[in-house]
């Protein structure tokens, strides 16, 4: 199996923006935020829960540093894709 290093795979972290507030779903993430009203979800399962927003964490945190098999990269480099566009929404801030 595929693995890849940490350094390889470093990202950005991520906060909430102002008036943003998340939910931990049985799906993934809600998102609410006060620019509308409007909701946002966030297909992450298990993998990301509320507290990961301003915990100064990367997507590759979750997995460990030591490398990751090519599935969980994968659904990092999905769960990046969906945190650009909420980012593009100003839902989620990268930092």
């Amino acid at each position: 199996m595929e693995s890849v290093g940490f350094t390889e795979m470093a990202g950005p972290r991520y906060r909430l923006a102002w008036g943003t507030q998340v939910r931990q779903e049985d799906f993934g993430l809600l998102f609410y935020t006060m620019k509308g009203p409007r909701l946002y979800f966030l297909s992450s399962g298990a993998l990301l829960n509320a507290d990961f927003f301003g915990s100064g964490l990367m997507l590759e945190d979750r997995f460990g540093r030591s490398g990751m098999r090519k599935k969980a990269r994968d659904k990092i480099q999905q769960l990046e894709k969906q945190l650009k566009l909420l980012t593009e929404k100003g839902v989620v801030i990268e930092c």
